[in-house]
Order: structure tokens, then C-alpha cells, then sequence
């Protein structure tokens, strides 16, 4: 085994998991899940059959991935917050062929307690703020905050945020990394370097 899990954990047979990846305390892995290198799942983490999850991503402690959630490379899960995979549940009414899809772009982080409704993207490097409700999509490198969540800012690669309008032209650089960004519209592009 390339990846390390405690004893209490439950990983279905079946179940992909990536070299170096760190699997804590009562966490299930389902059989169809796909998880990637170097991933930590914190204590009480479950993860379902119809669930990839790329390299490098933190799941912090009580996150629950349902079915039809994609995580692509390097996203921070906060501690307990929450994916949905059905937009109207009823305890009484079978649903499960209604899923929809939720896909967290690279790099993103979603801050503890926030809710993802399904069916929304959330762009790479987006930062979603503690305790949001996201029922929309969220632009690449958007800092979006409140219920519902709305955009209040921008953020840079390194989690640091950018001193630009929401809308309109700018150009900024990372006073940590030297990278560059700039606003046209409401879209925020990272320069090559």
C-alpha cells in the first residue's frame, strides 16, 4: 500500500487511491471513488462512489463528497462543510437519477461550513468564505462571501487578496510571488511567467 490509513478507517474494495495520500480517523471511502497522490482526508470524511478527487487536495475533518462532485488538483476542503447532489431532496421521493454535477476547479478553496449547491462550478483559484451558500458559479480566482454568496473580491494564487475593482480594467501584481493579474470586465487572467 502506497498511501497510509488508520485502522478505524472503512476503504471499500474497489476504492482508487493515490501514492502518499493520508487517510485519518472513521473516514469511508466508497469502491467506485477515484482519489489522487498526496491527498489528506481528515477525521470523519466520507466519500462516495461516483466522487475523483485530483492530487494535492485537503478534505479537512466532517466533509462529506456525494455522488457526481469532481475535485481537481490542490483544493482545501474547510472542516465540515457541505456538497449537495440533489437541488430538491425529499425523504420520500427517489431522486437519484437526478443528480447533478458539481466540478471545484483547481486550486480552490472552500472555507469551513460553506455550502455548495449542486450544479455549480467553482473557477480555479476561487476563494469561498466560511459559512457561504454558493447557488451559483463562481468566477476563476473570485473571493465570494455570504447567503447567498456574492463576489466581494478577487484573490491571488497564493490566497492573498487583490487590490482591484470588481468590474472594469486593472492590472496588479503578488507582493508574495511577483505574479501578475489583470481585470478585463469581469474576468481575472494570471500572465504567464
Amino acid at each position: 500500500m502506497s498511501y497510509s490509513v488508520h485502522p478505524s478507517a472503512i476503504i471499500d474494495e474497489g476504492a482508487r487511491i493515490g501514492e502518499g495520500s493520508r487517510i485519518w480517523h472513521f473516514v469511508h471511502v466508497c469502491a467506485g471513488a477515484r482519489i489522487g497522490k498526496e491527498v489528506s482526508l481528515g477525521q470523519n470524511v466520507f466519500i462516495a462512489n461516483k466522487v475523483i478527487i485530483g492530487d494535492r487536495c485537503k478534505i479537512q475533518n466532517n466533509v462529506s463528497v456525494y455522488d457526481n462532485v469532481t475535485i481537481e488538483d490542490g483544493v482545501f476542503c474547510g472542516p465540515s462543510m457541505v456538497f449537495t447532489n440533489v437541488y430538491n431532496p425529499r425523504a420520500l421521493v427517489e431522486r437519484k437519477n437526478e443528480y447533478r454535477d458539481t466540478l471545484v476547479k483547481r486550486g480552490a478553496t472552500l472555507g469551513a461550513n460553506c455550502t455548495i449547491v449542486c450544479g455549480t462550478t467553482i473557477g480555479e483559484y476561487a476563494f469561498v468564505g466560511a459559512g457561504a451558500v454558493v447557488n451559483r458559479n463562481v468566477p476563476s480566482y473570485a473571493l465570494v462571501v455570504g447567503v447567498s454568496a456574492h463576489q466581494i473580491g478577487w484573490m491571488s494564487e497564493f490566497g492573498e487578496r487583490l487590490e482591484l475593482p470588481l468590474r472594469g480594467e486593472g492590472k496588479v501584481i503578488c507582493k508574495h510571488t511577483g505574479a501578475s493579474y489583470i481585470l478585463s470586465g469581469t474576468t481575472l487572467v494570471k500572465l504567464p511567467t
